[in-house]
């Protein structure tokens, strides 16, 4: 069976895509990067906010054409938005064959066996990944699933269900096979890192998860992706200021300012909570860069809400923030609330809050210039008068999410997954631009495709 896979949503849909993708060659299928080469096709879908239900559905009845101009003889939709909203997806979208949720991805398997797609082979893989994408030296590892916090806001928790933490042991395994695959950054994803190892007891938190990880490999990057500020002990700061593996990044969820529209949201803190935490975290934490996240347009927000929200932002002046506007989510409390706020207001503070954030972005690149940096390089991409140009990150730029750090033009040779230092020369209110000294640390040479098939079937087996 030859098939294919487009990931959509966030990076825990990434890990979970890579399992299935594991999952299949583990019995016999053939995985291409191209869905026009696919026999069976999955639209792994997100069903966070409005914007990303349609860019599923969009992407469902994209895939459903290749039934008539390629090869495609099954399509298949999981994950999140299926969760959520399976009966009406079946009743519009009658192209596609096959439905599983989140709770339904044990039965890929045998449902596509039943179909005929696929040979029933006598082994079974229980769970290792192979990449999905084109970036060997970039991944993620998923410590837990799930979410206890009641934001007003978020239907995660309506569909991942309650907070799990993942096996530790389990974990060490999986990045030991990650680095022998190439792996130099490694971001460790969750809805809240902080809640991690909480039901598992005997001191199994994430301070402890992140030194046996440290232990186990010689990954040169660890990167912590979304953790609540009340997570934020002394002994994981003091490890994050410590191991210069851990780079100094922290992304912190705030979503808002105003005392009053926090109580709404359901957020546990409150701005003079944040406010000494934040000073805290700079004051041990060396060049610590800080993300967070504000929603604007939330039922009831007033002009004097939002005014808090843009006076603490211009206050703190975060090193990267990303804004959205409300979007009402079924079964949630904050889809139900009075006071909407028209969509107009919502865009138009949300352009505000983001033109604010570029302009604090665009001095603190500017600071950045005459710095020595180190830097992962990602790839070519080409520059806008079409010459190519080497697009790599500094530890303050998370993949995808931030702004970029080009290469310029030097004897050093660079390629995908190498570690350099480099001189920052220019900047603007997204990306920095540097010139290339040396080479700290060479890119691991990744395993040819037939070898981490091997490698993960063996971890997986515990062979």
């Amino acid at each position: 069976m030859k098939f294919s896979v487009i990931t959509l949503g966030c990076d825990k849909n990434t890990v979970d895509s890579e399992r299935m993708v594991a999952t299949l060659v583990g019995h016999g299928a053939d995985f291409h990067h191209d869905p026009a080469d696919a026999e069976v096709l999955l639209v792994n879908t997100c069903g966070f906010i409005d914007a990303a239900k349609q860019e599923s559905i969009d992407t469902l009845l994209e895939a459903a054409r290749l039934k008539d101009t390629g090869r495609l003889r099954a399509l298949v939709a999981v994950g999140c938005l299926v969760e959520r909203y399976r009966e009406e997806l079946q009743q519009a979208i009658p192209e596609v064959d096959l439905f599983l949720g989140l709770r339904d991805l044990p039965e890929l398997v045998p449902k596509l066996v039943m179909r005929g797609l696929l040979d029933r082979r006598l082994h079974k893989h229980p769970g290792a990944r192979l990449p999905v994408g084109g970036l060997r030296h970039i991944s993620y590892l998923k410590i837990s699933e799930g979410c206890d916090h009641k934001c007003a806001f978020c239907a995660i928790p309506l569909w991942r269900g309650r907070h799990r933490s993942f096996d530790p042991a389990a974990l060490v395994e999986e990045s030991r096979a990650l680095e022998a695959r190439g792996v130099m950054e490694l971001n460790l994803v969750a809805q809240d890192l902080a809640h991690y190892g909480r039901d598992l007891g005997g001191g199994a938190g994430l301070h402890e998860l992140l030194e046996r990880l440290l232990e186990a490999t010689e990954i040169p990057w660890f990167r912590l992706l979304y953790i609540y500020s009340a997570g934020l002990l002394p002994s994981l700061v003091e490890l994050i200021a410590r191991e210069e593996r851990i780079v100094s990044y922290i992304d912190m969820p705030i979503q808002h300012a105003s005392p009053r529209m926090l109580e709404l949201m359901r957020r546990p803190e409150r701005p003079d909570v944040l406010r000494d935490k934040i000073d805290w975290l700079r004051s041990q934490i060396p060049d610590l860069t800080l993300r967070s996240t504000v929603v604007v347009g939330f039922p009831g927000e007033t002009e004097e809400d939002f005014e808090a929200l843009l006076e603490f932002v211009s206050e703190i002046e975060f090193d990267h923030l990303g804004a959205f506007a409300f979007s009402p989510q079924p079964g949630t409390p904050g889809a139900e609330m009075p006071d909407p706020v028209p969509a107009s207001v919502k865009m138009e503070r949300l352009a505000l809050v983001t033109e604010l954030q570029r302009s604090i972005v665009a001095a603190r690149n500017s600071a950045r210039i005459g710095d020595k940096v180190e830097v992962l390089v990602d790839g070519i991409g080409t520059a806008e008068g079409g010459e190519p140009q080497i697009e790599a990150r500094m530890r303050s730029q998370a993949f995808e999410i931030d702004g970029l750090t080009y290469l310029t033009r030097s004897d050093v040779e660079l390629v995908p997954g190498d570690l350099g230092l480099a001189t920052v020369t220019n900047a603007d209110d997204a990306d920095v631009w540097a010139e290339p000294e040396s080479v700290i640390k060479p890119a691991r040479r990744p395993f040819e495709r037939a070898e981490a098939v091997a490698l993960d079937l063996q971890t997986a087996w515990g062979k």
